[in-house]
């Protein structure tokens, strides 16, 4: 959330280190593996992001952002199969000034970063309904506010700030408050809000404070977009780009949880191809086995669907920390395991990328589906400088 002004955020791409000790190098093989599925279980681990716009994807289709927009002072999340903790919360800013941060989940798309399978943007008036679902987990001895952000644009923008913030209140601590000043009253998906409006000198921002905190709700988006759009803020044919659930905090905050969170957004009323956001998606299990020698290393990631339906649309990723440059990428191999497999299945570089030095894949490298009990095995090799 980013209801003050403040710098453009700057995506730098480290380069590849010089591969050093075998430990070290088996860190750097792990970097981060994402695979987008709809199988039936977690597939991994929390994950801890202390980068200060560091992100992962949960349960297949939600973005946990780190987003420390506005401090020097470490920050860290980690993210769960459901949700994320705020486990580090450095340092304290002024309560009459910006928040030092929003760390937040989200569907849709945030500084060109997209949720996976995200059909938003999407025009307002080709909404037809946005339920969502959140459960907050509160802390003493902090200052911050719960919020939903909702962001519309005239645009399909992926990239920058919109034009209109929406944000929704659950819960505040401590003196701070919302941009602008108090315009009356409002009731809003059956709860009754007190409401500001104003502007943080980049973007209109309308907010709806809840009276005492909120711990858990299910609701309706488009609730609040249609106020917004009655009250002049965004018209019917602007687009709804990103909803995001997360904390503000000013003074501390280590402890805050988001336990869950859901969003769909059905066009049309109906929603056909959209999943139910009361029952999560999943990701599949993956493993890794790294083999080190001075100058360079292998690792095979292995990437099994736990579910019995076929998986289409995955993705691997391997994202490794900074230093002085890898130089090359050797070729990889990708073959199948298990009853079924997941067919994919050429040997070739299968499609593994390594901080931009991606190898050529042809279509038929490019994994395509999986059933239960398959597996693939992707060997990634690289080269230090």
């Amino acid at each position: 959330m980013k209801t003050f002004l403040h710098p453009t955020r700057h995506r730098v791409r480290r380069r590849l280190g010089a591969l050093r000790t075998a430990a070290t190098a088996a860190l750097v093989a792990l970097g981060s593996l994402t695979a987008l599925v709809t199988a039936t279980e977690p597939a991994r681990a929390d994950t801890l992001i202390c980068d200060q716009y560091g992100s992962t994807t949960i349960q297949g289709r939600y973005v946990v952002q780190n987003n420390r927009w506005g401090t020097s002072a470490t920050q860290c999340v980690t993210a769960t199969a459901t949700g994320f903790e705020l486990t580090r919360a450095d340092g304290s800013v002024p309560t009459n000034g910006a928040p030092k941060s929003y760390p937040s989940v989200y569907n849709g798309c945030h500084y060109t970063n997209c949720s996976p399978g995200t059909n938003l943007p999407m025009r307002i008036d080709a909404i037809g309904s946005a339920p969502s679902a959140i459960t907050y987990g509160y802390v003493g001895g902090a200052v911050y506010n719960a919020s939903y952000d909702i962001w519309l644009d005239p645009t399909p923008r992926t990239d920058g700030v919109n034009r209109t913030e929406i944000m929704i209140w659950f819960h505040r601590t401590g003196p701070v408050q919302p941009i602008g000043s108090p315009t009356g009253t409002a009731t809003v998906g059956g709860r009754a809000w007190e409401v500001w409006t104003g502007s943080n000198g980049t973007n209109d921002v309308i907010s709806f404070v809840a009276p005492s905190a909120i711990s858990s709700w299910n609701f309706d988006v488009m609730d609040f977009v249609d106020q917004a759009v009655s009250r002049g803020l965004a018209g019917p044919s602007w687009y709804l780009t990103s909803i995001q659930a997360g904390f503000e905090p000013w003074q501390n905050g280590a402890g805050l949880r988001v336990d869950s969170f859901s969003s769909a957004v059905h066009a049309g009323g109906t929603g056909p191809t959209d999943p139910d956001p009361g029952t999560p998606a999943t990701a599949c299990r993956v493993t890794y086995t790294p083999n080190v020698w001075p100058g360079g290393f292998t690792t095979d990631v292995k990437v099994a669907n736990t579910g019995s339906a076929p998986v289409d649309g995955w993705r691997r990723r391997l994202r490794r920390p900074g230093g002085p440059g890898a130089h090359a990428l050797l070729p990889a191999r990708t073959c199948r395991t298990g009853a079924g497999g997941l067919p994919g299945a050429h040997p070739a570089h299968g499609g593994a990328a390594v901080d931009g030095l991606r190898p050529r894949p042809r279509a038929s490298d490019r994994p395509r589906g999986a059933v239960g009990g398959g597996a693939v095995a992707v060997g990634v090799v690289a080269r230090g400088a």
